[in-house]
């Protein structure tokens, strides 16, 4: 992990280098964090939201998306139920 300014970014470790993963904003809360997404084809960040429909979540929850994601296992997500209200 690494700071700058309201952004946490968090990549994966080889014995090589580190692999970006995804970018945290934080948003005021300790639970509540934005989450953007590396694109390595635009060495970017977009911005995403979770698997439960939401524009926030956890550090947790983020790690989950980008690791999912980038690992190709969608059962990281299967603790996130969508909003009921």
């Amino acid at each position: 992990m690494r700071h700058h300014g309201v952004f946490t970014y968090i990549g994966a470790s080889t014995e090589t280098e580190i692999l970006p993963l995804c970018r945290l904003r934080y948003v005021g809360s300790a639970h509540d964090w934005q989450v953007a997404i590396y694109r390595a084809s635009h060495d970017d960040y977009a911005e995403s939201i979770f698997p439960d429909g939401l524009p926030f979540g956890t550090c947790q929850d983020a790690l989950d998306l980008a690791c999912g994601l980038y690992l190709n296992d969608p059962t990281a997500w299967h603790d996130l139920r969508p909003p009921t209200n």
